[in-house]
């Protein structure tokens, strides 16, 4: 009786055909893509990175910073009073504002959120739908749905909140926004009598100012601060 070798299973047998690698610049190119479709929906869904033109936040944020925005904190809520937000320009705020000039490298990558981009605003959100906000109590303070607010993030806390006295109602979906530094800030204040009545939609926001990135020695914080607005109530 003869005997034979157990036939090889098909998974133990050697694959006749081997995957063949990609050249190295094929391999680099592919890399290279895939890096900046990811780059893409990061910016376009979690973290995008902004340059401050202006002093108008002084001293929160000085001219020539950098700034990373997220995104997630609106993905189920709208921005709330304090945030420090980033927004598309809601009719020639912008004005003569001198904007960042990019060269054509920079400029492809400010699109995938690789350089910071210019183009868009940053201000404080100090009213939210239905808000009740006047300037000033006999302090000088905001005045929010009857509740004097203190301010200290001000670039000058002795001084009023704004030297534009204004009351307004913010309607519903809009937003007032104002800058930190409030004697050189073209904000919500500005525009009162635009199309508009400056007040910014909700919808406009792209997100809230996360952290400082550079220069080196002002890392840190983006600014948000909702703790003074703690005791204002909601509006009738």
């Amino acid at each position: 009786m003869t005997s034979h070798e157990p036939a090889a299973s098909a998974a133990q047998r050697p694959s006749s055909k081997k995957r063949k690698a990609l050249p190295l610049w094929q391999e680099t190119i592919l890399l290279v893509v895939i890096a900046l479709v990811l780059a893409l929906v990061v910016k376009t869904f979690l973290v995008q990175a902004f340059w401050i033109p202006s002093g108008s936040m002084e001293n929160t944020l000085q001219v020539d910073d950098r700034i990373l925005v997220q995104k997630v904190s609106y993905w189920t809520g709208e921005p709330e009073r304090g945030d420090v937000v980033v927004f598309d320009d809601p009719g020639d705020w912008l004005g003569a504002t001198a904007e960042q000039e990019l060269g054509p490298l920079q400029q492809v990558l400010s699109v995938f959120g690789l350089y910071p981009a210019g183009g868009h605003l940053v201000k404080r959100v100090i009213g939210v739908g239905g808000d009740h906000v006047v300037c000033c109590d006999a302090e000088g303070r905001l005045e929010i749905n009857g509740t004097s607010v203190d301010e200290p993030y001000l670039k000058d806390p002795n001084a009023d909140a704004s030297s534009q006295r204004f009351d307004v109602r913010v309607p519903e979906g809009r937003l007032w926004l104002m800058g930190d530094n409030r004697d050189n800030s073209a904000d919500s204040r500005a525009h009162l009598g635009s199309p508009g009545g400056g007040f910014v939609n909700v919808d406009a926001v792209l997100g809230k100012s996360w952290v400082t990135v550079w220069p080196f020695d002002r890392m840190g914080s983006g600014g948000s601060d909702n703790a003074p607005f703690a005791a204002v109530p909601d509006p009738d």
